[in-house]
């Protein structure tokens, strides 16, 4: 008889790490009509994550309001057990979902569809309005649960989800082309490190902007060149680093004081497009920048399931790498996502069930 309960990580309001409680007594949850039951092994780390517990994600009217991801239409309820890239083996399946497909390893798409167009406009994601990964067991729509022809590591699998889908669908939204060229801030990130391997992957060409301390990593993935993202001129940098040659594509993470700038390096009728905003949401933009260059300015979040699809041949066929730097034991969670903020490695951290540990967990495992 299956145990009735689990381990898992639990938010429970909005606030600093101690809203986050790991409890050894969590029900463990039963696959409803068309949904599997996932043991999990390995669930990624993300930006969303740490924003949604902080409730930073404000309002149209007030930046520093407390709000979760969606601002006004939350789906979001405490507790609620977070991790979008979750990683693992179906050991159940609801009714009208074939018995055959217990067994099969599979990586979660984490976005929920709310309408059969493919379309954004209402979509909502795993670890928000409903529970996700950092737990033992989780259950998701039968559909979102995937099976990868890869000989990946379950950890290593479980790198690319949020991120890369992010990454693809902002690539997506601008319609970067083969041959051109693309800038890429953040590019030490999660999503930023993916962009770098994803323009590669469509032929595309990747200029990054990251720390000194970080150039020849990212240039290991891929990029063209490395621009310090401290640059005191980063036009003039890049132009530089370019020999000249014009952006067509900013793909934007950071934001900020970078902003105007990074719209000044684009081509006329070059395309901006961003899912993030490390360096600070509210920017200044100078409109005559955008109109008289005729810019285009995308906005970008989650990805659709074409763009999933994708990002599953790019995996299979070996055209993007994992770059797993830690994992992390469930019950080290706090620690896990304290390193995770402070950015101070390059791709993607992931945290482990305990005791999938001895099986899935290793130190460093980059």
């Amino acid at each position: 008889m299956a145990e009735a309960t689990m381990r898992a990580v639990q938010l429970t309001g909005h606030g600093d790490l101690d809203v986050l409680v790991y409890r050894e007594n969590v029900p463990r949850p039963q696959p409803a009509p068309g949904e599997v039951l996932i043991e999990v092994s390995a669930c990624g780390m993300n930006n969303t994550d740490v924003w949604v517990r902080q409730g930073a994600y404000g309002t149209e009217t007030d930046a520093e309001e407390v709000s979760t991801w969606r601002r006004g239409r939350s789906t979001l309820t405490f507790p609620r057990i977070q991790g979008t890239d979750t990683v693992g083996r179906i050991v159940a399946v609801g009714e009208g979902v074939p018995e055959s497909r217990v067994g099969e390893r599979v990586m979660v798409d984490f976005s929920l569809y709310n309408r059969d167009d493919d379309s954004l406009a209402d979509i909502d994601y795993i670890g928000h309005g409903r529970d996700g990964g950092y737990a033992e067991y989780t259950t998701v729509p039968a559909e979102n649960a995937h099976v990868v022809d890869t000989d990946l590591t379950d950890a290593e699998l479980a790198t690319f989800c949020c991120a890369y889908l992010t990454g693809e669908h902002m690539l997506e939204r601008a319609g970067v082309r083969p041959g051109e060229r693309v800038l890429v801030t953040g590019a030490s990130g999660g999503v930023g490190s993916g962009i770098v391997q994803l323009c590669r992957a469509r032929g595309a060409i990747p200029y990054a902007v990251t720390g000194a301390a970080k150039a020849d990593a990212v240039r290991g993935i891929g990029a063209e060149a490395v621009i310090p993202r401290d640059a005191e001129d980063l036009v003039g940098a890049v132009e530089e680093a370019t020999g000249g040659a014009p952006i067509d594509v900013v793909a934007d993470l950071v934001a900020g004081p970078l902003f105007n700038d990074l719209l000044r390096v684009l081509r006329p009728e070059g395309r901006y497009t961003t899912a993030g905003a490390i360096a600070g949401p509210l920017v200044q933009l100078d409109l005559r920048t955008m109109y008289l260059k005729h810019l285009q300015l995308h906005g970008s979040s989650q990805g659709t399931r074409q763009d999933f699809q994708r990002l599953v041949r790019y995996i299979e066929a070996g055209k993007i790498k994992p770059l797993l730097y830690n994992t992390y034991r469930l019950s080290d969670f706090h620690r896990a996502q304290r390193d995770f903020m402070e950015k101070a490695y390059i791709g993607k951290l992931v945290v482990v069930p305990d005791h999938k540990w001895d099986e899935v967990g290793r130190p460093h495992a980059r």
